[in-house]
């Protein structure tokens, strides 16, 4: 079976414009709606960390290490760690933990 890229190529375009477009269309007057905004708000970053929470947990054979460097990693965001200490800090305790063979 043959497939055509070109019909793929047009299709996700298509699906690319009009996601862009409908919001256009749709709300055409300022939201007002403090749950509308809210939900709006927070949609980025509920839909990055359903993308980033399997992938921690599967990054090694053994879940323990990850599993672990996420707790740290959550505990050391909520004590106001900068992006670049937490990130070290879980791939030192990834590290870590692996070499001591867990």
């Amino acid at each position: 079976m043959k497939h055509n890229i070109w019909l793929y190529i047009f299709l996700m375009a298509g699906v690319s414009y009009l996601i862009r477009v409908i919001p256009f269309t749709l709300f055409r007057k300022q939201i007002k709606s403090t749950f509308i905004k809210s939900f709006l708000y927070y949609v980025p970053y509920a839909t990055l960390a359903v993308m980033t929470f399997p992938a921690i947990l599967e990054s090694t054979k053994n879940p323990l290490p990850s599993a672990a460097a996420f707790i740290l990693g959550i505990v050391a965001a909520y004590f106001k760690a900068g992006l670049f200490k937490v990130a070290v800090l879980c791939c030192l305790t990834v590290l870590g933990l692996s070499l001591l063979g867990f």
